[in-house]
């Protein structure tokens, strides 16, 4: 039986969660979302279970609603940094989930470490 794009996305996702679990170590998790037209990251304490910081194309300030390329990523990115600084937080993990290291989601992670965070 062949495996459609779905189950590897899956399969890919929860192999990365598991490995990041491992190591947590306490510490937050920047998880990141791409859609066809948005990207969004949270940045999650899974030990209290709640969303310390959050950022999207979809917010106000931002203003790249529908707009999902490297810099609309770029942008978010810096943006979740600062929002972390404000909550506390200097350090976390990178969850990528299901979605490759590259293009939107690496620029996202590039931006994030120029502004403060540490992963």
């Amino acid at each position: 039986m062949a495996n459609t794009k779905r189950n590897l996305f899956q399969k890919r996702r929860l192999r990365v969660r598991n490995k990041l679990r491992k190591m947590a170590d306490g510490r937050a998790r920047l998880s990141v979302h791409r859609s066809n037209k948005n990207i969004s990251a949270q940045l999650i304490d899974d030990a209290r279970g709640v969303t310390l910081a959050a950022a999207s194309t979809l917010d106000k300030d931002i203003g790249l609603a529908g707009r999902n390329n490297v810099e609309a990523a770029a942008r978010v990115g810096t943006a979740i940094a600062e929002r972390a600084k404000a909550a506390g937080v200097e350090e976390c993990y990178f969850d990528r989930g299901g979605f490759l290291f590259h293009g939107k989601v690496k620029a996202l992670a590039e931006a994030a470490r120029e502004g403060g965070l540490k992963f």
